[in-house]
This record gives structure tokens, C-alpha cells and sequence, in this order.
């Protein structure tokens, strides 16, 4: 169960979003983001090694704010062959230097999105130690084991699919408040809305990859 520090991290984790958010494809604004964030939650890596956390911002540059999910992934050493991936590197106050990744490219996050989808892991308060978040919502499907580290990651103009096996999952990096899909093999999560009060939307989607 990954255990939440209460220290501080330098630079912190919106500075870093702050310089990598315009750098992709998926980015909405004009202008350098200003940012702050309004939810998220947390997944365990069965080993221990590797931290997961979704984080949800809110960018209020332009003209009307754009909600965006980062799925991070926190390491204590580079990542072999994920230099696209790096985020940037941070001091933590307890754990020192960390390399931080976009967790669509970190075999271990896409293991554990796939078992959050399959309803075999379990959605984790995002500063709570060892507690269950209980407002994220999981529609379970059916998913055969598979390689993540095979996957392969592609960015969109409002989100991120990654092909594993016969199966894409989509990451929605531009979140917006609506129903969950008709069907199993989806997640949806709350965040909070600027004037108070929370949306709901889906963060993650799972399909077979058409033959055709």
C-alpha cells in the first residue's frame, strides 16, 4: 500500500505540469498554463516500486478553463528508453531525487490501468495512506492478461490511446462532465468545479481493437 509523505517536492508537481502541459499534442491553450489542481486519485504497484498517481488540473489561461488528466508515475531512477516520457525530475523531501513520467508510457501505470479496468485494483485516496477512494466509479470488462510493456501509446487531439494486445484504452486527457458509457469497461471520477460544487466524467475507456 503506497504511503502518502507529507513533505515537499522541488519543484512541485503544478511547476512541472506547468513547463510539459504546452508540449502536448493534446493541449488546449494559446498561452503558458496556469494551473491548479481539483482531483485525482491514486493506484498501488503490487512491487512498491513505482508511484501512480492520476492527477486532474484545471487551466485557467484562456479564456474558459480546460480540465486535464495526467496520469503521473514516480520513480527512483530513470526509466530505461522513456526519455520522450520524463515529465522532469523533482527533490523530494523524504525520498530524494525522483524521476517523474506520463504514466501512458510506464509499463508498470499501463499494468495497472488495465487491472483497474478489469476491477482487480483498487482506486486509492489521493492523500490519504492506505485508504480506498470510494467516489471513483469502475464498470468492469472482462480483460485477458496481456504485456504492457508491448504497449503501444499514441497521443490525440483530446486524448491518449494505448494498444495492448487486442485491446485500446483510452486515456481522456481533456475531461468533461457527462454520463459514463452504455457498457462495461470504463472508469469515471469526480473533480472540483471552480465555483464550488464537483463534475463527474469519464477518465478511462477500454475496447476491442476492430479487425476491420
Amino acid at each position: 500500500m503506497a504511503v502518502i509523505h507529507e513533505t515537499t517536492i522541488v519543484p512541485s508537481k503544478d511547476e512541472l505540469l506547468t513547463a510539459w502541459l504546452p508540449t502536448r499534442a493534446w493541449y488546449q491553450g494559446d498561452t503558458q498554463p496556469v494551473v491548479r489542481r481539483v482531483g485525482g486519485f491514486r493506484l498501488d504497484d503490487p512491487d512498491g516500486e513505482v508511484g501512480i498517481e492520476f492527477i486532474v488540473v484545471q487551466d485557467s489561461s484562456g479564456e474558459r478553463p480546460v480540465t486535464y488528466q495526467v496520469p503521473f508515475a514516480y520513480r527512483g531512477a530513470a526509466l530505461a528508453g522513456a526519455e520522450d516520457a520524463l515529465v522532469g525530475t523533482a527533490m523530494h523531501g523524504v525520498l530524494g531525487k525522483r524521476w517523474f513520467y506520463d504514466g501512458t508510457r510506464d509499463p508498470v501505470v499501463v499494468a495497472q490501468i488495465l487491472a483497474l479496468l478489469a476491477g482487480t485494483a483498487q482506486p486509492q485516496a489521493q492523500h490519504d495512506s492506505d485508504a480506498v477512494d470510494r467516489s471513483v466509479a469502475i464498470a468492469a470488462a472482462e480483460i485477458a492478461g496481456g504485456a504492457a510493456e508491448s504497449a503501444s501509446t499514441t497521443d490525440g487531439p483530446t486524448s491518449t490511446d494505448i494498444s495492448v494486445g487486442d485491446r485500446l484504452v483510452r486515456v481522456e486527457r481533456i475531461l468533461r462532465a457527462g454520463p459514463a458509457p452504455a457498457r462495461t469497461g470504463h472508469v469515471t471520477a469526480p473533480w472540483r468545479l471552480p465555483g464550488g460544487g464537483t463534475a463527474r466524467g469519464v477518465f478511462l475507456t477500454i475496447d476491442e481493437i476492430s479487425a476491420g
